[in-house]
């Protein structure tokens, strides 16, 4: 059976790339790698600098108007993984220090994990996998 070894990128559709990746580069510590424009959309990808993981971002020329909502078919939400539960508490105070609503850290089953949106509503998750 065929196989994966991780995760590579997750892209986001957003109503402004440019305040999405400030947004995303202030929060995360990720700096933008590759800044493209076509007719279509405005496409930013910024890099985490040691795991080299990337994150995309779209604006596209003729947006639909309806803002995110995981109710809708597709994505639900997206997780970031944290090593230890440290890390959680410095999340929290991180996202209390700049105003960024969320949910206090909450275990489950699974893991424990943080809830918050980005400046388009797009549910996003500090999480710690259980064990």
């Amino acid at each position: 059976m065929a196989s994966i070894s991780g995760a590579h990128h997750v892209a986001f559709t957003v109503r402004d790339v440019e305040r999405s990746a400030a947004w995303y580069a202030d929060l995360l510590g990720m700096p933008a790698v590759l800044s493209m424009d076509t007719e279509e959309a405005k496409i930013r990808v910024l890099a985490h600098p040691t795991s080299g993981w990337l994150l995309g971002l779209r604006q596209y020329a003729e947006p639909e108007a309806a803002e995110f909502s995981e109710f809708r078919t597709g994505l639900d939400h997206f997780a970031f993984a944290v090593d230890s539960p440290e890390e959680l508490t410095a999340w929290e105070g991180e996202l209390a220090a700049r105003s960024v609503p969320f949910t206090p850290a909450t275990e489950s089953p699974i893991g424990t994990v943080i809830a918050f949106r980005d400046p388009d509503n797009i549910q996003l998750e500090f999480w710690l996998p259980a064990g």
